[in-house]
C-alpha cells in the first residue's frame, strides 16, 4: 500500500509540474515551443467551433462565430490548468494519508480555491496547501497580466491593416495599391510604405510566434484580415520590384524579405511545410493569365511599367515563390475573408497543413 501511495504522490506532482510549465511556456517564454496541453485545449474548442461551422451558410455566418474562437480558447486555459493542479493535488493528499479520496478532493479544491473549509494535518499536508494555493493564484494571474500585452500587440497589427484600405483598397488588391499611389502621392512614395510594414512585419513575427493564439484574433472589420493585408502589400512590393519602370527601391527587398520571414515563422508554428529555399521558376499559385491582367490594368491608367513583360513576370513569380505557399496557408487556416492573390485561391500545388487547427501556444 504504501509504494502504491508513493506512486500517487509522483504522478500528481508530475502533472502539477507539467500544468505550470505549460503555463508559463504559454505566456512567459518568449519563444515559440510546442505545448502539448495548450494544443490540446485549442483543438478541443476548435471541435465545437467545428461543428457550427458546418451549418453556416456562408462567410458572414463563418467570420461570426469564429470571431470568438481565440477568446474563448485562452479563457478556457486556467479552468483546465486549475483542475489538473487539483487532480494532481489530490494525488498527493490522499498519498499523504487522507482518509478518502473524497477527503483528498475536498482539502485539494479548498487549497486551491482559498476556501479555506478544509484544514490539513501535520506540516506536510499544510506545505501543500499553501503551495496549491500559490500556484492556483499565480495561473490565474499569468492570464490576467499577459491579456493587456496581446491587446496591445492586436491593436498595433490592426492600426496598419485598418490603414491599408486608405492606401489599397478594400478588399486590398496590388491593382489598387499601385495605381492611388499613381495618382495621389507618386510612386517614389512607396519608399514609405515599405518601411513602414518592413517594421509591421518584424512586430507580427516577434508577437504571433511567442503568442501564437494572435493569429486566430480576428479584425475588428469582418471584410478585414492581417494575414489578406500582409499579402496585399507583398505583392504590391513584388509588382513594384519586377515590373514598375522606376529606379530600383532596395527597401521594396527588404519589405519582401521582412515579410516572408515573418509568415514563415508564424506558419512553422502550425507545422505547415513548405519549401525553404524554392527556386524562383518553381510553380506558384498565381497564374500568368492573372499576371497579364494586372499588368494591362495598370498600363491603361497610365502606370510606368517595364515594356519585357515576360521578364517582369519572371521576377514576379521569383519573389512571390518566397511567400506563396506559406500565405494560401494562414489565409486557409484563419478563414480569412476575401483578397485577390491570397484567400481567394486554395493550396494550389503546395503541401497541406500538418493539425492546422491549433497553435503550438
Amino acid at each position: 500500500m504504501m509504494a502504491v501511495r508513493i506512486v500517487i504522490f509522483l504522478l500528481g506532482g508530475f502533472l502539477v509540474i507539467r500544468t505550470v510549465l505549460s503555463a508559463i511556456k504559454t505566456f512567459v517564454v518568449a519563444r515559440s515551443e510546442p505545448v502539448f496541453l495548450t494544443r490540446t485545449v485549442f483543438r478541443s474548442v476548435r471541435f465545437f467551433y467545428n461543428l457550427r461551422l458546418n451549418r453556416a451558410r456562408g462567410y458572414a455566418d463563418r467570420d461570426r462565430i469564429m470571431a470568438s474562437y481565440a477568446a474563448i480558447s485562452l479563457l478556457a486555459l486556467p479552468p483546465v490548468w486549475l483542475i489538473i493542479v487539483w487532480i494532481g493535488y489530490a494525488g498527493m493528499f490522499w498519498a499523504l494519508g487522507a482518509p478518502t479520496w473524497t477527503d483528498a478532493f475536498r482539502l485539494s479544491g479548498s487549497s486551491l480555491l482559498t476556501l479555506g473549509f478544509q484544514t490539513a494535518n501535520g506540516l506536510p499536508e499544510t506545505a501543500l496547501m499553501f503551495s496549491e494555493a500559490a500556484i492556483g493564484l499565480v495561473l490565474v494571474a499569468l492570464l490576467i497580466s499577459y491579456l493587456p500585452t496581446m491587446y496591445s500587440a492586436f491593436q498595433r497589427r490592426e492600426a496598419q491593416v485598418t490603414m491599408l484600405d486608405v492606401r489599397a483598397g478594400a478588399p486590398p488588391s496590388v491593382i489598387e495599391m499601385i495605381a492611388r499611389y499613381h495618382r495621389i502621392h507618386g510612386l517614389d512614395r512607396l519608399t514609405e510604405v515599405w518601411d513602414r510594414w518592413e517594421e509591421w512585419f518584424a512586430d507580427v513575427e516577434e508577437s504571433h510566434t511567442s503568442l501564437a493564439s494572435l493569429v486566430f484574433f480576428r479584425s475588428p472589420d469582418a471584410n478585414r484580415s492581417w494575414i489578406t493585408a500582409a499579402g496585399a502589400v507583398l505583392d504590391s512590393a513584388a509588382f513594384a520590384a519586377s515590373t514598375l519602370d522606376i529606379p530600383r527601391d532596395p527597401q521594396a527587398d527588404l519589405c519582401i524579405r521582412a515579410g516572408y520571414l515573418a509568415l514563415r515563422h508564424i506558419a512553422d508554428s502550425f507545422h505547415v511545410q513548405y519549401n525553404l529555399n524554392p527556386k524562383p521558376t518553381d510553380p506558384i499559385s498565381i497564374s500568368r493569365q492573372e499576371f497579364d491582367v494586372v499588368y494591362d490594368d495598370l498600363a491603361s491608367r497610365g502606370v510606368p511599367l517595364k515594356r519585357d513583360r515576360d521578364q517582369c513576370w519572371r521576377d514576379f513569380a521569383g519573389w512571390r515563390v518566397n511567400y506563396d505557399t506559406v500565405l494560401l496557408a494562414l489565409a486557409n487556416l484563419t478563414m480569412a475573408p476575401y483578397a485577390p492573390w491570397s484567400s481567394d485561391r486554395s493550396l494550389i500545388g503546395a503541401r497541406k497543413i500538418d493539425r492546422q487547427n491549433e497553435p503550438n501556444r
